[in-house]
């Protein structure tokens, strides 16, 4: 068997946790100013081309969101099996990964050509604003596929510690993204005029060459990770995926599930509030992904030392990647808070939108340290094979604590204001009992479990 490093070279503490954690901190951010560039292409088209940009980024991340529960899987075998050595196991498992993935996102994809108009209107839409979002969907459905494949390969990677194949990958695929989306949008250089639908397609090209050059890197052996053939099924190995990923994927359903209710309250006040919010979104997106970095640095190194046998190694390094975590998110939200009306104003002109924008922004700026909890220590149960934690902990405090708080708020036509305020309660509980799991310690009893497999 090839040996690729030695255990020694496995990345330990702060140090360890920052190598790995960077290069996707800098992919994710490079995904986040995509989405926010989006924005800015629309914005001059009105509110509903912003809300039905808003939407296609919300119903495409849902599949993203389901794909990375699974991934959690992957990404738990994977590094455990390349902290053993088993360098070929954990190969086989990323050809399995893509089987289940694009499978899933196939199905995905066409549930929402076919059901776009009602799932719009579910969202609480309605007039241009829910033909122009259901269309919008439509344009995007058949690129899904690409973004299972992209997305696979790349946290198969980075699941083994190669990050920085993937942040040279994201570079180009957002270039790639951003250049289609202006030019399509508005019809530039020569190209068709499909206006906001043309951000739609410049997504799904995006998504296209990220799953190419994906492959193309993993076919010809580029990365630690060697190419395992891909049309070659082994049930048992999807099965061990999907049993380790279920929980983390379902996880991610209901989180969405509660995500897109608490969209529709917040619905309710009308299309300024719902561009609000998800302009919000897309702004903290920034955040999120370096909390993201952390998380799957954390689910790495947490793996591959349990893999190592080596759980207090695991241990500091999940406590680590908090603690760096809290400092970076925290310094993200301080300077959200302060620039807040600047940002804003520079996505969009509407009065309404920017007054209220700014104040979700002033609210997520301030929980910054509990969602960098969420992100590092979940990622961390994650990797040590404990999707089980996670997924309780999220039926909790979104849907007992934030729906329905929210959900009480808009029976007795509270201010929009209010509604925004039950993320205070959802994150304060949830960075509570992630930090209570986590030193209870029976997430170390994973290792066990996955050397069943």
């Amino acid at each position: 068997m090839e040996t690729i490093y030695e255990d020694s070279d496995i990345p330990k503490g702060s140090s360890g946790v920052w190598t790995l954690a960077w290069p996707t901190i800098i992919t994710n951010l490079l995904f986040a100013t995509s989405s926010i560039i989006g924005i800015k292409v629309v914005g001059s088209l009105g509110q509903d081309a912003v809300a039905a940009t808003i939407t296609g980024g919300r119903i495409s991340f849902i599949l993203q969101a389901i794909l990375m529960g699974v991934l959690f899987g992957t990404t738990a075998l994977m590094a455990r099996y390349w902290g053993a050595k088993d360098y070929v196991e954990s190969s086989k498992h990323l050809s399995s990964t893509i089987q289940l993935t694009v499978a899933i996102s196939i199905v995905f994809s066409i549930f929402l050509y076919f059901y776009s108009y009602p799932l719009v209107a579910f969202l609480g839409l309605k007039g241009d604003a829910l033909s122009i979002s259901a269309l919008y969907l439509q344009y995007l459905s058949p690129f899904l596929p690409f973004l299972a494949i992209g997305l696979s390969i790349t946290t198969g990677f980075r699941s083994i510690g190669d990050v920085k194949i993937p942040l040279i990958i994201s570079i180009v695929m957002n270039i790639v993204g951003v250049f289609f989306m202006i030019n399509l949008t508005h019809g530039y250089l020569g190209f068709k005029n499909y206006g906001v639908y043309g951000a739609a397609i410049g997504n799904g090209i995006a998504l296209v060459s990220g799953a190419l050059m994906s492959f193309l890197v993993w076919y010809f052996n580029k990365a630690k990770s060697k190419y395992s053939p891909l049309f070659t099924f082994d049930l048992t190995r999807i099965k061990n995926i999907f049993e380790v990923g279920m929980p983390a994927a379902l996880e991610q359903f209901i989180f969405q599930i509660g995500i897109n209710a608490f969209l529709i309250i917040v619905a309710q006040y009308g299309t300024a509030a719902y561009a609000a919010y998800g302009i919000g979104i897309q702004i903290l997106a920034f955040s999120f992904v370096i909390g993201f970095g952390f998380s799957m640095a954390g689910a790495s190194l947490v793996g591959q030392h349990m893999g190592n046998k080596d759980n207090d190694q695991a241990q500091r390094s999940a406590w680590s990647g908090m603690r760096l975590s809290i400092i970076f998110m925290s310094v993200f939200g301080i300077f959200i808070i302060f620039f807040a009306e600047q940002i804003v104003g520079f996505l969009i002109n509407d009065k309404d939108v920017i007054r209220l924008t700014v104040i979700f922004i002033w609210i997520m700026g301030s929980l910054q340290p509990l969602m960098a909890v969420e992100f590092s220590l979940g990622g961390a149960l994650r990797g040590a094979g404990d999707t089980k934690s996670p997924l309780f902990i999220t039926l909790i405090c979104l849907l007992l604590i934030r729906v329905l708080i929210a959900l009480i708020l808009l029976y007795l036509n509270a201010r929009i204001e209010l509604i925004f305020l039950t993320l205070v309660a959802d994150y304060s509980v949830k960075a509570f009992l992630y930090i209570r799991t986590f030193r209870l310690g029976k997430w170390k009893d994973s290792l066990q479990l996955k050397e069943a497999h």
